[in-house]
């Protein structure tokens, strides 16, 4: 991503940014295989349902992801959310206690993952 001549950010296509960041893990794959394999077990693992359900896990994943300040973070994880039925409200308020623990640049963040949730549900990603 790039700022324009005022230093303001270009928009991100979220629904891009996850495709590219799915091929861009399959490119991983081929070159460290056993990495990016133990990896995907930890991903399946943490996120399966348990005491809490996966779209929860998605919430505080995303959370993290803006308060990290990542955009792939936050393309993967409003996808998954939305894939595993997690609700533009809950959506929105994860994205709000991001902004309490994280403070304005979350805010900035947080207003990309707003933009990531409109993304994706024009695109029309709804539970798996």
């Amino acid at each position: 991503m790039t700022n324009d001549a005022a230093g303001r950010r270009d928009s991100v296509n979220y629904v891009a940014r996850h495709h590219e960041l799915q091929a861009g893990f399959r490119s991983l794959s081929d070159a460290i295989g056993p990495t990016m394999s133990g990896f995907g077990k930890l991903h399946r693992s943490a996120m399966a349902p348990g005491a809490l359900d996966s779209a929860t896990k998605e919430l505080i994943a995303l959370a993290i992801g803006i308060t990290s300040h990542c955009d792939g973070c936050i393309a993967f994880h409003v996808h998954d959310a939305l894939r595993a039925g997690a609700s533009r409200a809950q959506v929105e308020e994860a994205i709000g206690v991001a902004i309490m623990m994280g403070g304005g640049p979350s805010a900035v963040f947080g207003s990309d993952a707003l933009a990531a949730l409109a993304q994706f549900e024009q695109a029309g990603v709804t539970p798996a």
